[in-house]
């Protein structure tokens, strides 16, 4: 998977998700690390995706406008 088919499908898995979800189950339903996760989210808040919770916090969340 490309990184931009991976970007993707991390913003996919999130508007799926009502709640907030731990970064590892994200991590474990793509098929990456938690770092590479981390970066990915930093990479889609850059270009202006309202997604809460950072590392440390163990729940990522995708807000809504």
């Amino acid at each position: 998977m490309s990184r931009a088919q991976r970007l993707l499908a991390l913003i996919q898995i999130l508007r799926r998700h009502r709640f907030a979800v731990t970064g590892a189950n994200l991590a474990e339903e793509l098929g990456i690390s938690l770092r590479t996760l981390y970066r990915d989210i930093a990479t889609l808040q850059e270009q202006g995706a309202n997604i809460e919770g950072e590392p440390p916090s163990s729940t990522v969340n995708l807000a809504t406008p």
